[in-house]
């Protein structure tokens, strides 16, 4: 690469996307972007950026390829095949897949990336939408230390903390671990809102003083509001947290690692999305505990 900004070919403009590539067209970053809905496209070009027609447009010239698609099924459709990441882009050209899929999945993109001279890491991410806007997401990587250091100032044009956690795939399980956590954690405070409203305490002030303490997290800072207004428009949607379950629980049996409670809050969470509620954000758990507490739940 010279001296001049790498070229970045930016596939998939979704909820994280879009605000992620305009992060970078910000930065002074060219970015020419691929997503199926041209209302997207039209957004990125608003923003400065380059649409596509198809996805060897964008990766032709490219020197940086990112996909941040929703699954391991979206990555392999987009990366394989005569018209995928893969046939299109030149040698030499660096694939940063932040999308959140098997561990699994990134290892065999790598391994098929590698025979085509093309360099892979797994730099999947927490923060949710505000992170993405706000450029201060959470990046967790795998790969080779070589392209980690070629990668770290674009991954810091659009987060804050930014860790290379080993290998191949270890982005992808550092991140399975991340949505256990989180589940767990909005599941915890769904039961909390639902046990102090049904005592008459008032919500916003027992949320506040408890946001203070040792109970306080990231997720209660991020999701306060979502519970005191019932305000449930995605941010990161259950369905995509239910498929994030199946990849933590799926992971950890194949290590020999019980699950107890994460394995609850799969349930929990597959259950919210069987009752019709897998578009709404994930902070919709609650939903979930005040039908199992008799409580009516609007449509």
């Amino acid at each position: 690469m010279s001296n001049a900004l790498p070229k970045i070919a930016w596939i998939g403009l979704g909820i994280m996307g879009s605000p992620m590539a305009e992060n970078l067209i910000k930065a002074g970053y060219q970015v020419t972007g691929y997503t199926l809905e041209q209302a997207k496209l039209d957004r990125l070009a608003a923003a400065g950026g380059t649409p596509a027609a198809s996805i060897a447009e964008a990766v032709r010239e490219a020197d940086v390829v990112i996909t941040m698609v929703p699954a391991s099924p979206q990555v392999e459709a987009v990366a394989y095949g005569p018209e995928g990441i893969l046939a299109n882009a030149r040698p030499g050209t660096l694939l940063i897949d932040m999308s959140s899929i098997t561990p699994q999945t990134s290892v065999d993109l790598a391994k098929a990336a590698g025979e085509k001279g093309i360099r892979v890491l797994d730099a999947p991410v927490s923060g949710g939408e505000a992170g993405a806007i706000e450029a201060v997401l959470s990046i967790m990587v795998g790969g080779e230390r070589a392209d980690f250091d070629a990668a770290l100032p674009i991954l810091q044009a659009l987060g804050r903390t930014i860790v290379l956690c080993g290998p191949h795939g270890s982005g992808q399980t550092v991140k399975a671990a991340n949505q256990l956590i989180v589940a767990v954690n909005i599941q915890a405070c769904a039961e909390a809102v639902v046990f102090l409203e049904k005592s008459g305490v008032d919500l916003a002030a027992a949320l506040e003083v408890l946001n203070g303490g040792l109970a306080g997290s990231t997720v209660l800072t991020r999701k306060k509001d979502n519970f005191l207004n019932r305000d449930f428009r995605p941010g990161f949607r259950i369905d995509l947290h239910h498929k994030d379950m199946g990849i933590v629980t799926d992971a950890a049996r194949n290590v020999g690692a019980a699950l107890p409670v994460g394995a609850v809050v799969a349930n929990l969470v597959a259950a919210l999305r069987a009752q019709g509620d897998g578009g709404l954000d994930h902070s919709a758990l609650l939903r979930g505990v005040e039908r199992l507490s008799g409580l009516k739940v609007e449509d």
